[in-house]
């Protein structure tokens, strides 16, 4: 009498060796029916988080399709979404009947596997839902590419960002520079003791260009000083409103117009900077009172200095 276990956790006694090669059998026929209703959909790739068994690869060869394993979820979400197709957990409807149904498969125009450098990569082309595109890094180590990856995810953030607040502000200190110099205009014009808060508001937005300078090997004392005077003029002198979007050139050291230069930043951003940048600043000013917890000290009561307190000396 021999045991066999199914993956089902269910344990059957099996006396006649030929059943249990039937059993084996029938468990082949559930794997090969699982695939073919997935075929019969209209099915040709098949994409897959976990791994699949040779035996099965068979029947996926056999019938012309391509069935690829151990995929990322993220990247099947991501294909889920371009091509119109569904993620599948299970075969099983509300009936309690396997099935699979052709709204379920994804479209695109081919599906090929390529060699690039050292590695051998599926591409997707043609999606039909969402067109999306891959970009693909090369160079010389992985320091380089992790690099360059980080700088391509931060040029992505930033399209991203200027698509949800649909507008910009030019770059460059430009925008701190005009605020601190129309911070420090209105404080004159106050007459209580808030005119200097506003005023040590308008000189600290000024740590922005001056640590932009100071990153590129510039004077930032100099740049500084003759960004302020542009910005100054296109506030107080009318025909010298352009200067509202002079900012610096750290490439050449000297300031220009970072509008026609292209320089230019999401406005969600830079409002959100300055917002989360005045909270924090607000939420430290008000703690005007600090509690401290000392720890009891552990004296002697029969030292000197206490027996002269208590006068037993």
């Amino acid at each position: 009498k021999q045991w066999y276990q199914r993956r089902v956790a269910i344990t059957a006694g099996v006396t006649d060796p030929e059943k249990l090669d039937a059993i084996r059998q029938r468990e082949a026929d559930i794997t090969k029916e699982k695939i073919q209703l997935i075929l019969n959909a209209g099915a040709n790739v098949v994409l897959t988080t976990g791994g699949i068994d040779d035996m099965c690869l068979k029947y996926f060869v056999d019938a012309g399709a391509m069935a690829v394993r151990r995929c990322k979820k993220e990247d099947l979400k991501r294909i889920a979404r371009a091509t119109g197709g569904a993620l599948v957990s299970s075969l099983s409807n509300l009936e309690g009947e396997e099935s699979f149904e052709p709204a379920f498969l994804g479209q695109a125009e081919s599906v090929c596997q390529e060699r690039i450098c050292d590695d051998e990569l599926i591409l997707i082309r043609g999606t039909k839902t969402k067109p999306s595109a891959s970009i693909i890094l090369r160079g010389a180590n992985d320091i380089y590419v992790d690099e360059m990856d980080r700088s391509v995810h931060d040029s992505l953030c930033a399209v991203k960002r200027v698509i949800e607040s649909k507008s910009v502000v030019p770059g460059g200190g430009c925008v701190e520079a005009a605020l601190s110099i129309y911070l420090e205009n209105f404080a004159t014009s106050l007459g209580s003791r808030e005119q200097l808060a506003v005023a040590e508001f308008a000189q600290a937005l000024l740590v922005i260009p001056k640590t932009l300078v100071v990153n590129a090997a510039k004077d930032s004392t100099e740049l500084v000083a003759k960004l302020r005077a542009f910005h100054n003029a296109s506030q107080t002198i009318e025909a010298k409103r352009h200067f509202k979007w002079i900012g610096l050139d750290l490439e050449n050291g000297k300031c220009r117009d970072n509008k026609e230069a292209g320089v230019l930043e999401p406005e969600m951003s830079k409002v959100k900077s300055l917002k989360f940048a005045t909270e924090a600043a607000i939420t430290i000013l008000r703690i005007d009172d600090m509690i401290k917890i000392y720890q009891p000290s552990k004296e002697d009561p029969n030292s000197y200095q206490n027996a002269v307190k208590q006068g037993r000396l």
